[in-house]
This record gives C-alpha cells, structure tokens and sequence, in this order.
C-alpha cells in the first residue's frame, strides 16, 4: 500500500551557485561518498533528499547525511538510509522506497514512492 508521494525540483544553476556561496552545504546536506559529485547530480540528489522528506510526511528524525542516495549496478537509484532517518522509517512501517530521478535543461527532479505492508 502506498503510504507516501514525495517530489521535488531543483534549479541547478540556482543550486550549483547556493553551493558556491556557502561551501559547508555540501557537508549539512550530502553524505560523504556524495560530496564529490557533479553539480546536476547533487542537485537531483538534494531533490530526492526532499522528495523522501515530503513522502515520509515531515523532517521530524530525519537528517540530511543519513540520506544517501546510491546506484545499483544497474544505474537504477536507490536510497542507502542510516541513522536516526533510517529508524523513522522502519517506525512508520514502511517496507519500500522507490525513487526516480532525472536532470535535463537546467532542472533537476526527484519522484518517491513510499510503501507499507500493512
């Protein structure tokens, strides 16, 4: 049953110059095997970051590095959650996360399915 939506959209160049302005964004909001991406990939990672914050339904436990968003050998993008944001999860029973991404004429955006068994 699907228990949450979330979807975000990032202006990239606007993104790319937040990062520039304020260097310490990348360690507040990206795990450390993130930092070192390009900049469209971090904003459509930072629109996936929110997207799952929205279908979760509130922030309340959750923090920005225990969010990181991985790929499967196939390319397809997957949420490797720990800490404190992981528990969140598990507690509102939620079973699965699916998530879409895509970054094309300067925007980056970010689809979240949540699910529950129950």
């Amino acid at each position: 049953m699907i228990v949450g939506i979330g979807v975000d959209l990032v202006d990239i160049p606007r993104f790319e110059r937040s990062l520039e302005r304020t260097p310490r964004l990348l360690e507040r909001l990206f795990s450390p095997a993130e930092r070192g991406l390009r900049p469209h990939s971090l904003a459509a990672r930072y629109a996936a970051k929110e997207a799952l914050i929205k279908a979760l339904g509130g922030s309340d436990g959750v923090h920005w590095t225990d969010i990181e968003v991985a790929s499967e050998p196939s390319g397809k993008p997957v949420f490797a959650l720990s800490g404190s944001t992981a528990a969140v999860v598990a507690a509102r029973g939620i079973s699965a996360v699916h998530l879409s991404l895509s970054h094309d004429a300067g925007l980056a955006t970010a689809y979240v399915i949540a699910e529950s068994t129950t």
